[in-house]
């Protein structure tokens, strides 16, 4: 009979030190060296680049691992597009949120036309595997250009105002880039929103619509998943109480 592989089998640290720093490098905006800084107070001795080369590897593991067990999201999608500026030249990240604040995927793309956003259409498509009852976008004509050819049965909505919800989905990924001093390159922008977007929406609970009694037990779960998810508890005492 076959045994399951280790997946940290040949590293140096164990699993709970590895889930620990990824944990900390994606959950809050600390750069490398910052998580770097907090394992050594806590006597682990390990190099920023060796916490990148970490994240890289386990994360992309644990944002897919998240995505599967998350519960279906909602049918009414939100989407937006920011720019991002990589060096010098501008980009675009179009995010899809939906009712509940669930971010359901991310793309940066040099071009923000039909061709562009159909593209993030059919990515959304594939990785949801459901269509959505509507979907709200500001007034790019792109998105409604793209929509009669993807989704042509599917409500849709063209306001200003209305997608708030998906523009202030964007603050954790500008947080995070002013923290970076700006992505460096496109396939690095992509690679590390796609590993930072499903593991910090995972522990964000919306704490101002829940009772203190209801955002322990959320937190509970969360955390849970999680280590379901890593297949090993948090050490040093983060985990809830």
């Amino acid at each position: 009979m076959s045994t399951p592989s280790n997946t940290y089998r040949g590293f140096r640290y164990p699993a709970e030190i590895i889930n620990q720093a990824v944990w900390l490098y994606h959950c809050f905006s600390l750069s490398l060296r910052e998580v770097e800084l907090i394992l050594a107070a806590r006597g682990i001795v390990v190099s920023y680049e060796t916490i990148r080369g970490w994240s890289l590897r386990f994360g992309r593991t644990y944002a897919k691992t998240l995505k599967r067990r998350r519960p279906r999201p909602g049918d009414k999608w939100f989407l937006d597009e920011v720019f991002v500026r990589i060096r010098g030249k501008l980009h675009y990240l179009w995010r899809a949120v939906d009712q509940h604040g669930n971010v359901l995927d991310v793309l940066v793309q040099s071009r923000r036309n039909m061709k562009a956003a159909k593209r993030f259409f059919r990515k959304l498509l594939k990785g949801l595997c459901y269509v959505p009852r509507v979907i709200v976008t500001d007034k790019l004509g792109s998105y409604a250009a793209a929509k009669r050819e993807i989704l042509p049965g599917v409500e849709h909505r063209q306001s200003r105002y209305l997608n708030n919800r998906c523009e202030v989905s964007h603050q954790p990924t500008r947080r995070r880039e002013r923290h970076m001093r700006q992505f460096k390159l496109v396939q690095h922008a992509q690679q590390f929103l796609s590993i930072h977007t499903p593991i910090h929406n995972h522990f964000q609970l919306r704490r101002h619509r829940l009772s203190a009694s209801e955002y322990r037990a959320a937190r509970n779960r969360a955390f849970a998943t999680w280590r379901e998810a890593t297949g090993a508890a948090l050490v040093g005492g983060c985990g809830p109480t």
